[in-house]
């Protein structure tokens, strides 16, 4: 089933400038994202991979460009669809891996697994499985910047769907009474795991929530990396500089199913590709060679990118297995 016009926002004209050095490192991170997205859907075919496995593939400009706004001690709270959120915040493909195939050398000692990637050392405060169970978290690490004044912004990322959870209604609530430096950014994939954006919501601009609260609201398509930056940006210099909390919606569009074992068959084969001509990768590519970017240069990131997640995937297969959940207990 095709999602209707009525649910979509269409491309607009607006390209913002950019240069090679700003676009490059960008382009190469989201590149490196879907690459380890893609080892570890092949790693979870082969039975390497256990439990569940959500994948970001086609929604890499929104984590990117939004996290691209931050600073090194600013907060992220995250879904379970986080890998890519937990690598634009700086953590490494290696530990990622890992995590995945319930190795010790996990991020969480392998004891998480896909949904529950956590790494102090980079603020990333994790991913969550409940659906909108996270926000009020992410809120109350906003509030706890503002009790110390220490000028951090959290971003807290969130699909539409969760935007139903009455966890999102009472973290959003929270924010707006008590003002925290908090940026609610609404990944719109158009589906709610298998159900089309216009079968879940009344209405379909998650962004008018705000407009309860007296909140600053944005919505805006998520494939060109450094348009979500720069969107981004303005709501995170708002959040620092007078702890105002805003709702951002970002229009975006998984290729893959909701999950591992979701073949995605509610979907036409024209609505899929049709978003793939959107690509973001493709767009981030032909703009650095527009700005200049020589053809071997890209081809040098590209296979740097390559050996990085060969490198993850063979640490991952090679480190040893997890404790046992008690085990782990009695050693801490």
């Amino acid at each position: 089933m095709k999602t209707p016009d009525r649910a979509r926002v269409e491309t607009d004209d607006e390209t913002p400038a950019t240069t090679v050095e700003e676009l490059a490192p960008l382009y190469r991170q989201m590149l490196a994202i879907r690459r380890l997205e893609e080892a570890s859907a092949k790693a979870y075919s082969q039975g390497k991979i256990g439990g569940f496995l959500h994948l970001i593939i086609g929604q890499e400009a929104v984590c990117t460009g939004a996290i691209a706004a931050l600073k090194p001690e600013d907060y992220v709270v995250a879904t379970y669809r986080e890998h890519g959120h937990a690598y634009a915040k700086g953590v490494a493909a290696r530990p990622i891996m890992a995590e995945l195939y319930g190795k010790k050398t996990g991020l969480v000692k392998g004891l998480g697994g896909s949904m529950h990637l956590f790494d102090r050392a980079t603020n990333f405060l994790g991913g969550y499985g409940i659906v909108g169970g996270h926000v009020p978290i992410a809120a109350g690490a906003a509030f706890a910047s503002k009790y110390r004044g220490d000028g951090r912004v959290t971003l807290c990322f969130f699909g539409e769907g969760a935007s139903t959870i009455g966890g999102f209604a009472e973290g959003l609530s929270l924010a707006a009474l008590w003002k925290l430096p908090v940026v609610l950014i609404c990944e719109n994939n158009q589906y709610s795991m298998g159900t089309p954006l216009y079968r879940s919501l009344a209405v379909e601009d998650v962004s008018m929530r705000a407009l309860a609260h007296g909140m600053p609201r944005d919505r805006f398509d998520g494939d060109d990396v450094i348009k979500v930056k720069r969107r981004i940006a303005e709501a995170v210099e708002r959040a620092r500089e007078t702890s105002e909390p805003s709702l951002v919606e970002v229009i975006t569009y998984r290729f893959r199913g909701h999950s591992m074992s979701d073949p995605g068959l509610y979907r036409t084969k024209d609505e899929v590709e049709e978003w793939r001509r959107r690509d973001p990768l493709t767009r981030s590519r032909a703009r650095l060679t527009e700005l200049g970017m020589a053809e071997d240069k890209l081809a040098a990131l590209e296979d740097d990118v390559k050996a990085e997640i060969e490198d993850a995937v063979r640490f991952a297969e090679e480190s040893p297995p997890a404790d046992d959940y008690h085990s782990y207990v009695e050693k801490v």
